[in-house]
């Protein structure tokens, strides 16, 4: 009863147009107020200590990094390394798109910012070539959501933060999905643009490949230095975050040159804001956790679960139904805050691994990012292209097809996900 009127108040001040986070808090607050015991003294201790873990500080500084790279150039010399390797292909500059997302997602850690990094510039190259505008759209939203399944991740940091799972076994897991991912997606786009006889850009000499790739390696090597040191136990996933984002301002600044001093101000300011929305929404959902915990709810629903008899595979069956419904009305770091404390325990019951569960969440939220109404990265191609959201959703439909036959694969395939973490962390 107490989980119906909980949800009941939660989706009636959501359908208000009320921010998420907001939702959350009065959510909290309304019940605790109404309908428990509980001193309202552990509200506030709860807000603090909610965002008081050590992981939480990862993601202001992915955020930093990702915008001194997205400001700085590196995207439009992996857009030119990615061209000169795939571009004498069938749809070479699309493909050029999926492999510079692909590598962007490797140092940035967010979706909407590696569609804006590569969007931004490959787009308008697409069109000038000859490509139907839909088409690019198409490639360049879902490839960008690559952003939160290739590692570093700003949403598996979410998860690990609701669910206690290790951020640098989540990482690991994230490598193999993620390339699995982004082939799969080149796999049809070049079937789409053979089958369509797009324009092929002339073959590159191994000279010139050589000269994009020297180029892009500054960039290119923050990949090295982010995984190399998470997997070589030199430092932690936060700490690899934090020297990211050094890495990240020396780069732009001082090797590149395409980002002045004057302008390093407004991407502090531009970081600051994004990372004060995303812990606000974690402090709110800390808070939700709490109120679900303290009302038994995961634990009723693991019992209810496993007494109705649900095995692995309907429960994980009932799970993306469930992820792919939020992803309808919320954006991921809300979703993950929301339903991982939910689902985790029952997932744990029926002998999930949590790492696997984790990766399963994340090509959910990546699915949600890429359809309407709220798909974060059909927004930010919008913006990019002139689009309209109805027009873009038919534009992504072969590439969203791919990714939903994808997250069949790795739910029902755990090896994909668990083979590297346990060969690294054994």
């Amino acid at each position: 009863m107490n989980a119906a009127i909980i949800f009941v108040l939660l989706l009636a001040l959501m359908l208000t147009g009320m921010p998420i986070s907001i939702s959350l808090g009065l959510t909290v607050l309304g019940f605790l107020f109404t309908m428990t015991n509980v001193p309202i003294e552990s509200v506030a201790l709860k807000l603090f200590t909610g965002i008081e873990k050590f992981e939480i500080m990862a993601i202001p500084f992915f955020i930093l990094a990702g915008n001194f790279l997205t400001h700085g150039g590196v995207a439009r010399r992996m857009i030119n390394f990615a061209t000169s390797m795939v571009g004498h292909w069938h749809g070479g500059l699309a493909l050029a798109g999926v492999m510079a997302c692909a590598l962007f997602a490797a140092v940035s850690g967010s979706s909407p910012a590696t569609v804006v990094a590569i969007g931004s510039i490959i787009m308008p190259a697409m069109v000038k070539q000859g490509y139907p505008k839909g088409f690019g759209a198409g490639v360049i939203t879902t490839s960008g959501a690559l952003g939160i399944l290739i590692p570093p991740s700003i949403v598996m940091v979410m998860y690990s933060v609701s669910t206690n799972t290790s951020v640098g076994q989540l990482f690991m897991a994230g490598v193999i999905p993620g390339l699995l991912l982004a082939i799969l997606l080149g796999l049809t786009t070049w079937f789409l643009a053979r089958k369509h006889n797009y324009p092929r850009m002339p073959k590159s000499s191994w000279a010139e490949r050589w000269i994009a790739f020297r180029k892009s390696a500054w960039g290119l090597l923050l990949i090295v230095i982010v995984m190399g040191g998470i997997y070589s136990g030199m430092f932690t996933p936060t700490e690899a975050a934090a020297v990211a984002a050094v890495y990240a301002f020396v780069v732009a600044v001082f090797v590149y040159k395409d980002m002045t001093l004057m302008k390093v101000p407004k991407v502090l300011l531009d970081s600051a804001a994004m990372s004060a929305m995303l812990l606000y929404i974690i402090t709110n959902a800390m808070l939700f956790s709490f109120l679900m915990t303290s009302e038994n709810i995961p634990q009723a629903m693991a019992g209810w679960i496993l007494g109705k008899g649900f095995g692995v595979v309907s429960f994980l069956l009932v799970c993306n139904v469930l992820l792919l419904l939020a992803g309808n009305v919320m954006e991921p770091s809300s979703i993950v805050l929301i339903m991982a404390p939910i689902l985790f325990p029952v997932a744990m019951k029926l002998g999930i691994d949590p790492v696997h569960f984790g990766i399963i969440m994340v090509v959910n939220m990546e699915v949600g990012m890429c359809h309407p109404p709220v798909g974060l990265n059909l927004y930010v191609a919008s913006g990019i292209t002139k689009m309209g959201i109805t027009e873009l959703t038919i534009a992504v439909m072969p590439w969203l097809m791919t990714m939903i036959g994808f997250l069949m694969l790795i739910t029902y395939v755990p090896i994909i996900s668990t083979w590297l973490p346990q060969l690294i962390y054994k």
